[in-house]
């Protein structure tokens, strides 16, 4: 058997919208960790530096303590921001099975501002679907609140 027949089936949450703001503010909003604390969860120990580790504290469930572990893994200022997502227990089914996953932002000037590129990649079937239903409506949200933190944060 190929090694790609034994790769799980995964899935992605892709968010894409545009803000009138420029790239610099909406990176300030991305990886400034008081701001990402207002459109996300208060992060502990971020710095967009590659190799940094952080992390997330949410509602713990069944053998998870809540804890999102993160590593930076690219950074381009102003353009690109790549980071592990991962966390949970494999006892868990639902809320809190064990994930292990790549949040990625891209942000791409056009003329009306600039594009935001979300993409959560690597939602494993079937034990990540509960996780990526509840983020697939969670994350185009959060983008939404990040330009308008970006509005609040330009004037």
């Amino acid at each position: 058997m190929s090694s790609a027949a034994l790769k799980p089936d995964t899935q992605d949450i892709v968010v894409d919208s545009v803000f009138p703001h420029s790239p610099e503010m909406l990176w300030k909003t991305l990886t400034t960790p008081d701001l990402m604390g207002r459109w996300l969860m208060e992060p502990t120990g971020f710095e967009p530096v590659a190799g940094k580790r952080f992390t997330y504290q949410t509602k713990p469930a069944g053998q998870w303590d809540g804890v999102i572990h993160c590593e930076v893994l690219e950074v381009v200022p102003n353009q690109r921001l790549v980071h592990t997502w991962q966390g949970g227990s494999d006892s868990n089914a639902d809320y809190g099975s064990r994930l292990d996953t790549i949040v990625t932002w891209t942000l791409t000037e056009v003329p009306d501002g600039t594009r935001v590129r979300l993409v959560h990649s690597g939602f494993c079937t079937p034990r990540n679907d509960f996780a990526y239903r509840n983020m697939s409506g969670g994350w185009p949200k959060v983008v939404e609140t990040v330009g308008a933190l970006a509005e609040v944060e330009a004037k």
